[in-house]
């Protein structure tokens, strides 16, 4: 069996975790909303329509925060459209995904969903085919308590008190040319910087994303960055970065390297937003928001089958890609990566929650399961609270076609406020099974010399990569009990099986 260790110290800190890392996103698009979400006539629908079937599972994953309602539909959004009587709302033709938006779930009915899934609502503006005026008046509508034009209106509209949004993203992916209203970074950085002077001055208590590029593979990344925060810095909160990773070509180990990308994007825009910080002799910190990452590739010759059929349906099945083992193994890498810039990724949505790309599937009338996603991402938020700790890696490696030097093991750690220690690790080995050992010697008590003992052992495994999960097989990738080990003096050995994700959960 070969060998890795992971060193740990309670003082070696990385940083607090905020929770809304475990974020994700609900856009406006195929059947996130429509028979993803939201479902009236369904037999688990509640009195609003709501699925509470979804709701339950989405309640399990803990998500503190969810961006809404785009994405590329933000664009070209209306924010007046999905308020007011049903009835009344106007049917809209979305230019972003070639359907046809009906309105029946709006802010009102969103924040509603939002509230019973014990969640918080990040809300996205149009800043592409509209722009500091309609951001003003959302604000007000949403946030002001009364009084006025549109806090009157939304009191008219059920809403007596507040909705009491505090975290807004000014815009979505505006250095895309596919995007409606794109614009070049200077011509964004204007905008947002006068968007966010002045939605601050209607509640001060906001927080504000600012549109980073759209991916690290843009022309115009890192020269966006720059020039858009010399324009915006002093007034927003967050810079956003989005990156969707791929397989087509089958090749694991090169896939399940990814998240070292992820890692040196990560880094870069902290690096650029730290030069603009000394340009401007400010003692601001801007900190990330990740707030757009997954695997997507799966549905795209599907999607393109779908608009073949024909455009402008409601609420077409888009982006609905079924994720396999090796998926959830990267999804794990990337809330290791997470974890490892809790110092400055504050924000992070899984993109997306139902349906689109998305780790809860649904079917029409029918039923709901957990893709393979789903559970490294619920372990990660419910087990990783607390503060993140440099974990020291000492693990054989492999080279591949995109990357040098990649650690089999990579690891993650969690000192919870209890005083218990969560290892998160993935083995991206094909083949060979490891014997971990864990330095958890500082965590030994003083006045007992007790030890930190191994509470329970996670696995998640399947001898197959490309295994899925259905409605008809939905426990074919699920996590079972791992093969754990023993803890003598302070020091943790245990077994991590070939190509796996593991929560090694230590408690006093």
């Amino acid at each position: 069996m070969k060998k890795a260790s992971v060193t740990l110290d309670k003082a070696y800190q990385i940083g607090r975790i905020d929770p809304r890392i475990y974020g994700s996103f609900i856009e406006h698009l195929g059947r996130a909303v429509y028979g993803g979400i939201y479902e009236p006539g369904h037999p688990l629908a509640d009195e609003k329509g709501f699925r509470k079937d979804v709701i339950e599972m989405v309640r399990k994953l803990n998500v503190p925060v969810v961006r809404y309602p785009g994405g590329n539909f933000v664009s070209g959004f209306n924010w007046e459209d999905s308020v007011g009587p049903v009835s009344e709302r106007p049917k809209r033709l979305d230019l972003a995904w070639f359907t046809t938006e009906t309105n029946e779930v709006g802010l009102h009915e969103f924040a509603d969903w939002a509230a019973k899934c014990d969640s918080q609502v990040m809300y996205a503006i149009n800043l592409g085919t509209r722009g500091p005026e309609q951001a003003r008046d959302i604000v007000e509508y949403a946030n002001h308590p009364g009084g006025s034009k549109f806090s009157d209106m939304r009191i008219k509209n059920g809403a007596k008190d507040p909705l009491n949004i505090k975290l807004w993203c000014l815009g979505n992916e505006m250095d895309g040319p596919w995007q409606m209203g794109h614009k070049t970074a200077e011509e964004y950085g204007r905008v947002a910087n006068e968007t966010a002077k002045i939605m601050k001055w209607v509640d001060p208590s906001i927080e504000l994303v600012a549109c980073g590029s759209s991916g690290s593979g843009m022309p115009t990344f890192g020269d966006w960055e720059y020039t858009m925060l010399s324009e915006c810095y002093e007034n927003i909160d967050y810079v956003s970065l989005h990156r969707y990773y791929g397989n087509p070509t089958g090749d694991t180990p090169g896939f399940l390297a990814r998240s070292m990308d992820m890692d040196e994007f990560i880094r870069t825009v902290a690096a650029i937003c730290d030069a603009v910080k000394g340009k401007k002799h400010s003692k601001k910190q801007v900190n990330l928001s990740f707030d757009e990452w997954n695997v997507w590739y799966h549905s795209n010759q599907q999607d393109q089958e779908v608009w073949k059929q024909g455009k402008w349906g409601r609420a077409l099945p888009l982006l609905e890609d079924v994720y396999n083992f090796e998926d959830a193994l990267l999804a794990g890498s990337i809330l290791i990566t997470l974890l490892h810039n809790a110092d400055r990724v504050k924000i992070a949505c899984l993109a997306q929650l139902v349906n689109v790309i998305a780790p809860i599937m649904t079917r029409n009338g029918g039923g709901c399961w957990a893709q393979t996603i789903y559970w490294p991402f619920l372990h990660a938020s419910n087990f990783g609270r607390g503060t993140s700790l440099n974990a020291i890696v000492d693990s054989p490696v492999y080279d591949c076609a995109d990357y040098v030097n990649v650690p089999y093991i990579d690891a993650a750690a969690v000192l919870g406020e209890d005083g218990s220690v969560t290892v998160f690790c993935v083995n991206r080995d094909l083949k060979e099974d490891y014997e971990l050992e864990i330095d958890l010697r500082s965590f030994t008590d003083e006045k007992t010399q007790k030890s930190l003992q191994l509470q329970e052992h996670i696995l998640l495994h399947n001898d197959d990569v490309n295994a899925v999960n259905t409605e008809e097989n939905p426990d074919n990738v699920r996590p079972a009990v791992g093969p754990g080990g023993a803890v003598d003096g302070g020091r943790a050995c245990i077994r991590i099986p070939a190509l796996s994700w593991n929560v090694l959960r230590f408690v006093p």
